[in-house]
């Protein structure tokens, strides 16, 4: 859940940096979550009171999360050192999903690259850095 709100909250329509897998791929399972609950509450509502009015919710949802899932497909093409033009892959029928997927699941390049530092290491201590603490 603290990935949704990193995303949401934190980075609402933030297209510059880099991230992680795990923070794109738990993003998309709780969205998927909150998309069919929303449908479905929306939907018996709409059912118990004869109205199509509570269908909104789901619409009011969709576009609430539609900036936000955006950037964190760039950010997450960012990882691995594409542009975020490389989102229009998609759009090519079939061939284009599948690229797609496979951009997303792809490790992130390690280290520094030009969209900005590695995400991994940004909480973690350097490897390289491990027992040189200096004596004094």
């Amino acid at each position: 859940m603290k990935w949704y709100l990193k995303v949401v909250r934190d980075n609402y329509a933030n297209f510059n940096g880099r991230a992680r897998r795990e923070e794109y791929w738990m993003f998309v399972l709780f969205n998927l979550i909150f998309i069919i609950a929303i449908a479905m509450v929306s939907g018996v509502l709409a059912g118990l009171f004869d109205a199509p009015a509570f269908m909104g919710l789901y619409m009011i949802y969709l576009l609430g999360v539609l900036i936000p899932s955006l950037a964190v497909a760039v950010r997450r093409l960012h990882d691995g050192g594409k542009s975020g033009w490389f989102y229009l892959i998609g759009l090519i029928p079939i061939i284009g999903s599948i690229w797609l997927i496979v951009l997303f699941v792809t490790e992130g390049e390690r280290g520094t690259n030009q969209y900005g530092p590695d995400p991994k290491s940004a909480d973690n201590e350097e490897i390289s850095t491990i027992g040189t603490k200096e004596i004094e």
